[in-house]
């Protein structure tokens, strides 16, 4: 059973950074994508950013490009959110995601973390 295990995220003010961290178990093939979702209060949730695991190409949407940075460490079955330069329209709940390819479709991804809250304050 895959398991995905977020830490980070917390109170940060306005142009600060947060680091968020999922770590993965259970996965027993190399073709997968890891995602980064987020929900912010009485809104759907959203695709962040992407990456294929297989070759560490990413996708990221407009509204983080340039500020937040996805990555992994295939050694430590991790995927990273780097965020820099935090607004407080980021302020969301934030969610790892596993699943077979790299696409924003929600209903595509398999497993889920438990979600972490980031909040930016103005």
């Amino acid at each position: 059973q895959v398991q995905l295990v977020q830490s980070g995220g917390g109170l940060v003010q306005a142009g600060g950074s947060l680091r968020l961290s999922c770590a993965a178990s259970g996965l027993s093939y190399s073709s997968y994508t890891m995602a980064w979702f987020r929900q912010a209060p009485g809104k759907e949730r959203e695709f962040v950013a992407g990456i294929r695991w297989s070759d560490g190409s990413t996708y990221l949407v407009d509204s983080v490009k340039g500020r937040f940075t996805i990555s992994r460490d295939s050694a430590k079955n991790t995927v990273y959110l780097q965020m820099n330069s935090l607004k407080p329209e980021d302020t969301a709940v934030y969610y790892c995601a596993q699943g077979p390819a790299l696409t924003t479709l929600e209903t595509r991804y398999n497993f889920w973390g438990q979600g972490t809250q980031v909040t930016v304050s103005s």
